[in-house]
């Protein structure tokens, strides 16, 4: 299974904001955004004005970089949601709120996006009562996602729903004392709270 080995906090000062790759560490001095918030590199601190091309192709990145979506596997993504009717950028976010890793993280079982999807892909996740080790499973209304009876992660689950760093969007549901959730309906873009201008990742795969 592909994906991005690199240090995650590379990929915030690249983007200049916080993605929230790292869980608690985000919301601590030792961010790398509150320590170096300028990009990586050696002509990280040069001023240089983007292209058009370049901001869209900024927007497109920091969307892949929030879900942990590989290249290809965007553009999978991109291509059902244009096939989908309604607005193709919002469909693109709807379907990639979806993704059972996500969900994960937006019910507060999971600090990131990154540990619920190591948590899926270590079989430590039910869907309505049957084990689903596949991140990018897509969940359906009516879905209940809660741990395996015997899982390990128990206690670090019920650390993290007692933290209670975000607040759970109007289409989930869930229940601290018995560490489940449940998905109520579709999101609509007002629950999608993440800093990307959709249309101009529209607007880049359209040329």
């Amino acid at each position: 299974m592909a994906r991005y080995r690199a240090a995650v906090c590379r990929q915030c000062r690249r983007e200049g904001i916080k993605l929230f790759l790292k869980g608690a560490r985000c919301f601590t001095e030792k961010c790398a955004i509150e320590r170096r918030n300028y990009p990586p590199g050696q002509h990280g601190l040069s001023r240089t004005k983007l292209t058009p091309y370049g901001v869209q192709l900024r927007e497109k990145q920091k969307a892949k970089r929030i879900y942990g979506v590989l290249e290809s596997q965007f553009r999978r993504y991109f291509a059902w949601a244009e096939s989908e009717r309604g607005i193709t950028g919002e469909n693109l976010l709807k379907l990639l709120e979806r993704r059972l890793d996500n969900v994960v993280f937006r019910l507060g079982m999971a600090a990131s996006r990154r540990e619920g999807r190591q948590m899926v892909a270590h079989g430590h996740v039910q869907v309505s009562g049957r084990k689903v080790s596949v991140p990018s499973y897509i969940v359906k209304v009516g879905e209940v996602i809660q741990l395996r009876p015997a899982s390990k992660m128990q206690e670090r689950v019920a650390d993290n729903l007692g933290a209670g760093r975000g607040q759970v969007p109007a289409w989930l549901e869930v229940d601290v004392n018995e560490k489940k959730g449940s998905v109520r309906g579709l999101p609509v873009r007002e629950d999608i709270q993440i800093p990307v201008q959709e249309q101009l990742i529209v607007e880049l795969f359209s040329k």
